[in-house]
């Protein structure tokens, strides 16, 4: 059995490959990444040689591409990370989000269609286990106040470009499913952390900055809260949800940590206070800047359904995950 995996080089992407080789040897997977900024090679040097891995160079807006890959490998599966996901360049570069996110989706779900089922609602025989899993986050959902938590049911409410081209993408998944009856499942998850990640985004930034000396900048006041998600925890869900997810349906993946910005950074300068001395605190070095636009209160997910469905818990939590994580960055950032 073939999967197709996009965006495999990735932070989330790159995390699960390594963690699904473990525990699905005899499964080959075709990891699919354009490698822009986002996507780093070095993130799977673990199982490069791994023979049951492949990995093609391609952009999941080439139609042609898809579907010749499609007909090559017969996958039985898709599980679909890759996307356009920093909000601040969603902000500067909209369209390419629109291309990725949307486009491509709706390429990958329409080639798998195709290639899966004979007419709507009719599959083909040696598909019938086939699945189409689409990974999404909980910024589709909008903000929340001091109280309240992002459930399946809540409504859709995107504030950026980057959570408007993922809703759309989530309302195509939907309707392939709902339209053609394709074997769709999608999640939708908290900010993740831990190894491999990005290094614009806020944790590695605040290691990175820490340990180089630099201003630690924090948008606004640090009081934007966002529910935490160790990456290893993510990937058990998506693991759970692709085997034994129903279709059609959603997961909420959350990490039930809710901390804010200014409190992560103090945290991150506490830890490095003891792990690396130096005269005075990395919390000197923190620095408030200018507010992202449209910048999201306050995110936190329910994650009720997937624990009491599919049996998900989370092992990880914030204080154990971001020691693991400082661990990880330190070793990577030492030699800048």
């Amino acid at each position: 059995m073939t999967i197709l995996i996009t965006g495999g080089a990735g932070f989330i992407g790159s995390n699960y490959i390594v963690y699904f080789l473990e525990k699905n040897p005899l499964v080959k997977i075709v990891n699919i990444d354009k490698l822009t900024y986002a996507g780093e090679l070095s993130n799977l040097k673990e199982i490069n040689q791994h023979k049951n891995y492949t990995f093609i160079k391609g952009d999941i807006c080439d139609r042609a591409l898809i579907e010749s890959l499609f007909k090559e490998y017969n996958f039985r599966g898709v599980i679909h990370f890759a996307a356009e996901s920093h909000v601040d360049n969603s902000i500067i570069s909209p369209n390419e989000f629109i291309n990725t996110n949307v486009l491509g989706t709706f390429n990958l779900l329409d080639v798998a269609k195709n290639h899966w089922m004979e007419s709507p609602h009719q599959v083909k025989e040696e598909h019938v286990q086939s699945r189409f899993l689409h990974i999404s986050t909980d910024e589709v959902y909008g903000t929340l106040g001091d109280q309240g938590l992002f459930t399946e049911q809540t409504p859709y409410a995107p504030n950026s470009p980057y959570s408007a081209s993922k809703a759309s993408s989530d309302f195509i998944a939907r309707s392939y499913f709902h339209t053609y009856g394709l074997n769709v499942v999608t999640t939708n998850c908290s900010n993740n952390y831990g190894p491999k990640q990005h290094d614009e985004k806020l944790i590695p930034t605040i290691i990175r900055k820490a340990l180089k000396g630099d201003n630690i900048p924090i948008y606004g006041d640090g009081k934007n809260i966002r529910d935490w998600l160790y990456v290893e925890d993510h990937c058990k869900g998506i693991e759970l949800a692709f085997n034994k997810g129903i279709s059609g349906e959603t997961y909420n993946i959350g990490g039930k940590n809710e901390r804010n910005n200014l409190h992560i950074a103090n945290t991150i300068c506490e830890i490095l206070d003891n792990l690396l001395p130096q005269s005075k605190s990395y919390k000197n070095q923190i620095t408030f800047v200018k507010d992202r636009p449209g910048h999201d209160y306050r995110y936190a997910i329910d994650a009720t359904k997937i624990e009491e469905e599919l049996a998900w818990q989370a092992k990880e939590n914030f204080e154990t995950g971001i020691k693991k994580t400082i661990d990880w960055y330190i070793k990577k950032y030492q030699g800048l």
